[in-house]
Formats: structure tokens, sequence, C-alpha cells
């Protein structure tokens, strides 16, 4: 099966000795139907040779800035400008360098520079070279700016060191692609596609002072598995985030809006509720504020503190009270009796659908990659699942709600 028709790859190829994969990926990437352009650094073509690559992918293998062939064109240019991906494997830790820094003194490198199109890295070094800082902040960097890794294996390096450091096989490499590109037509052709959707996520804070808050317990991850879904889906996202264990989300079609309390959460989902087609409120949202917060540290005194709360705005009552064409979800995080509060909050807040868990129950608390949740409507429930990944809650969650909104003409 030709899985990559019709797309074109440059893949770069740096100078470790994981280079000679890259004769089996240029390979494997052509027989499922990509047109590969191979871009090969200096110390590259001390491992393996152009000609073996341009044998391979039956197109001509660029190393030299200067090596123009055609007075029409310039090559860097094209080839930014025609890639649908751009694939380094192996990727050194010299070429991460120069890509977290901007430096273009190179074919690969100037080319990196002007391409507009994902870019995939695939790191290959040294145990050490791997886990050293300057390496590790360029990752980093290059991580925010939304360049997708495909991290390196773990085993025999051939400096004779035993760790992580390995180059990913081609065939898992081609795997990675795939999906990447399937994920690509969901997006374009997905149950959302043209949806804009609004997805909470984490615990809000409330200051008694500038040192202590109060909150709630929530890691985040439901939310986001629940923004990965709908992207996947197609939908134009926005994920507002309060405090979270983990980085929402490194897509840069996700428009992240990070908040603190419970007013901000409220102002920052109000402002764009008009403009929303769904809303899935899986943040857990503080209650109660204290009614007056310090401005500086409280100091120690005396053997009790009394500290006044009152109540926050609740949010899904407010959005349920003035909903038109949106399509609303909220989760019911209990820790017992479920069914019956969420079925409360579900007519009390007028939501289309509400998702239930019993924290309390091992797989499904705070924290977790895994859930078990029940998702019901008005008319009772509509399905549960046992424990599953977060991901896979998300997943189906976002399709029911995708067919009830096709469903409603939405």
């Amino acid at each position: 099966m030709k899985s990559l028709q019709g797309k074109t790859i440059i893949l770069g190829i740096t100078g470790g000795i994981a280079a000679y994969k890259g004769a089996a990926l240029t390979s494997k990437l052509t027989q499922k139907g990509a047109t590969v352009h191979v871009i090969m650094t200096a110390s590259a073509k001390q491992f393996i040779t152009e000609l073996t690559l341009q044998s391979l992918s039956k197109q001509r293998v660029y190393s030299d800035t200067f090596q123009e062939r055609d007075p029409s064109s310039i090559s860097h240019i094209d080839l930014a400008d025609s890639a649908d991906l751009i694939l380094i494997a192996p990727a050194t830790a010299n070429i991460i360098a120069k890509m977290a820094h901007g430096l273009a003194d190179d074919m690969l490198s100037t080319t990196l520079l002007a391409a507009t199109a994902p870019v995939m890295v695939a790191p290959a070094m040294n145990v050490h070279m791997y886990q050293h800082p300057a390496v590790l902040d360029n990752i980093n960097t290059l991580y925010k700016r939304g360049v997708k890794f495909i991290e390196p294996g773990e085993g025999l390096l051939a400096c004779g060191y035993v760790g992580k450091g390995r180059l990913e096989e081609p065939e898992a490499i081609v795997q990675v692609v795939e999906q990447f590109f399937a994920l690509q037509h969901a997006a374009v052709n997905g149950p959302l596609t043209g949806k804009k959707v609004i997805i909470t996520a984490g615990g809000t804070i409330e200051r008694i002072d500038p040192v202590r808050y109060i909150t709630n317990d929530s890691s985040g991850k439901m939310g986001f598995a629940l923004t990965r879904a709908a992207r996947a889906m197609g939908a134009e996202v926005t994920l507002i985030a309060a405090r979270t264990d983990e980085a929402p989300p490194q897509d840069p079609e996700i428009q992240v809006v990070r908040v603190e309390s419970a007013a901000e959460m409220y102002d920052a989902v109000v402002s764009r509720w008009k403009d929303c087609d769904l809303l899935i409120k899986a943040a857990a949202v503080s209650d109660y504020r204290p009614r007056q917060s310090a401005d500086s540290k409280i100091k120690k005194s005396g053997e009790t503190l009394t500290l006044e709360l009152v109540k926050t705005t609740d949010i899904l009552e407010s959005l349920g009270k003035t909903k038109d064409k949106q399509f609303l979800i909220g989760f019911a995080a209990e820790t017992g009796n479920a069914e019956l509060y969420a079925k409360d909050k579900l007519v009390r807040k007028n939501l289309d659908l509400i998702v239930a868990n019993d924290v309390a129950a091992e797989g499904a608390g705070f924290g977790t990659d895994t859930n078990i949740v029940a998702v019901y409507d008005a008319n009772g429930l509509v399905f549960d699942l046992p424990q599953v990944s977060k991901d896979e809650v998300a997943r189906q969650v976002l399709q029911l709600a995708a067919a009830r909104i096709a469903g409603a003409g939405l």
C-alpha cells in the first residue's frame, strides 16, 4: 500500500554512524509512494555515498549549497517550498544545535531555515551526548517551536556504550511518518473540520497571599487528551489551561491560553463562547475563593487561622443559561454516587453531555494516564468505558459529540 503517495519528503542525513540507515529509510519511504529528496551534510558523506541514495530515491541528492545546476531556480528554496515534511534522520547533536540557534552554513541547515513545512527529527548520538544539558536545552527549544521528535532507542551504541541514543529503526520511523500524514488528513477531513472547540484543563488556584493558595486536584491530562483528539478530528482548538502537572500539547495549530484563578478562566471562556461550536469543561475549577487575598505573606501567629471563603462564579452554569447553538459537555469527578450527581449536574447546568467518573476508583484518579467513565445525556446513560487510556476516552467522547453536532445540523 502506497500510503505516502503524492507526498514530498526532504530527508536530511547528517554525519553519524547511523547514516547508513538512511539508505533503508530512503528505500522504504520511496516504496510507500513518497518523492524523497535527500540532503546530506559533508560529514554524512563520510559514511554513505550520494550515489547509493540517488539510486534508491531516483532523485538528485543535494549536499552543496552552491552547486546550482538550474539557473532558473535556487535549490534550497525550491526544496523548502516543495516539502510536505522535512525528516532529519539521523540527527546529530550538531544539526540539532544549528536548528535551535538558526545557523545556516550548509545545504541542510539553509533549507531548514527557508522551510515552512513540518519538521521531524530522529536523534542519534552517544548516550552522554544525548543527556548533555546543552543538547537537552536545544531539543526543548525545538520542541516548543513545534518540531516533532522520534525518540532514539536504547541498546548497544557504535561507541561501545549501552544506553539511549541509537537511531530508531527505519521501519518504525516510516510508521511515524505514515501516522503523521494520516492525522494530518484527518485534521483536514475529520468530523470536526471547521468547528471551533474550546477545552478547559487543569486546576484553578485561588490566592491566599503571594505564596499560598487553595486549589483543586487536577493534572490536566484529561483536558490535554481531549485537546489532541479534537485537533486530530479537524477542529480549530483553543485550550484554556490552569495549573497542570505537565506542558500542554505542543502543536502550533492549538491556541493555548494560560490562566490561574476561576475568575480568569471565566473571563477567558466567556470572551470566546459566542463563536464556539463545542465546549468541553474538563478543568477542576475552584468552587470557593478567599474573600480577601493578602498583598504580602501572612505571618504565622496564634494556634489557628480563620480563612473566609466566598463562592466563585459557576462557569458551566453560566454557559448553560446563555447556550444558543453551542454543544456543551461537562465533567463530574465524584468520590461516590457518581451517576446521581452527574445526572443532577447535567439538568441543573443545561448540558448536552456529562462525563462522570469516580476518582476514588483505582485507575481513574488524578494524575493517571487512564480513566473509567460513564457518559450521560438527558435520556440517561449513553455509554460507559472500563479502564482505558485517557486518549481513548477523549476519542470516544469527541466522536459522540461530533455525531450529535452533525445530527443537529450545527
